[in-house]
């Protein structure tokens, strides 16, 4: 794994590692697979997302790769049949209201939205950890009302956190 970056957050209630079976034990382990995604950015993401999954009052474990356009075609292709990239593949294996998820998020794509949208990557990619994240507590965005309610509660909880309203906010300074 010499081209990829791994960072973990952990944390319970008191900031301290936990048990895996303390339900109010929070981790979020994040892997650059691109080698392209910078040591701060990948703190900087890790933290937030950890603070999204206090801010939804969630608990258990969130593994996110970073991934490029290649590998996202493949596996869209691969497990939702669509031979094409896209923002975030979300895969839940959660029980008993504690999370087990593994998200794959594509840079390429973040790169390229976060650039019409006006701000880093890394707010593109956090959108889509929360993104995946909703979709596990509920959350759809099959159709135009769930899909208005889905951004809007990405939104909120970006903009409670301190990154900043990413889907239809804050654009970042020049």
């Amino acid at each position: 794994m010499a081209n990829q970056s791994q960072l973990s957050h952990a944390h319970g209630g008191d900031g301290a590692r936990t048990s895996a079976g303390d339900i109010s034990a929070r981790d979020v382990e994040l892997t650059d697979a691109t080698g392209r995604v910078g040591a701060e950015d990948l703190r900087w993401i890790g933290t937030h997302a950890h603070a999204a999954l206090a801010a939804l009052g969630l608990a258990g474990v969130v593994r996110v790769k970073v991934i490029d356009d290649a590998e996202m075609t493949s596996a869209h292709a691969e497990f939702l049949d669509d031979p094409t990239t896209t923002d975030v593949l979300t895969f839940d294996m959660s029980e008993d209201g504690v999370l087990d998820v593994d998200i794959l998020v594509c840079l390429d794509v973040a790169e390229r939205q976060g650039r019409d949208r006006g701000h880093a990557a890394r707010r593109e990619l956090l959108l889509y950890i929360v993104h995946g994240v909703l979709h596990c507590a509920g959350y759809d965005d099959h159709d135009e009302e769930s899909c208005r309610r889905m951004h809007a509660r990405e939104d909120e909880v970006l903009a409670l956190i301190g990154a900043g309203a990413t889907y239809q906010g804050e654009r970042d300074e020049p």
